[in-house]
């Protein structure tokens, strides 16, 4: 997968932005915990619906600021690991730890995006 580093404050004014034009998934992970690294390597395995989803990256531990910034922002809870879809500026579904299934977020993205 092609990921979006957010790495700034401004990368979230991008991402509600871009989402006017194609929904965008953010994926928060901890790279210290192995739930997170399970749940990013079945997402990359498993996710063929990259044309209709812009995919964005946090490194929770590197950036936990922006992640207090995305819960504001967006109005979810912190989570890690931690899956938002943004379209029209606005979070419209999120899934963490064992929630997230790769199929529900595809049936999600595909009943949104198409």
């Amino acid at each position: 997968m092609n990921w979006n580093n957010i790495t700034e404050e401004h990368d979230l004014e991008n991402i509600i932005e871009q989402s006017h034009k194609k929904p965008c998934l953010i994926f928060k992970h901890s790279t210290r915990c192995i739930i997170s690294k399970m749940a990013l390597k079945t997402f990359e395995s498993e996710f063929d619906l990259e044309p209709y989803v812009e995919p964005y990256f946090l490194d929770l531990l590197a950036y936990r600021s922006l992640s207090n910034a995305i819960a504001e922002k967006f109005e979810v809870q912190h989570q890690s690991p931690q899956f938002i879809l943004i379209k029209e500026g606005k979070a419209v579904f999120d899934a963490s730890h064992e929630n997230i299934s790769v199929e529900s977020i595809k049936k999600y993205i595909t009943s949104t995006a198409l």
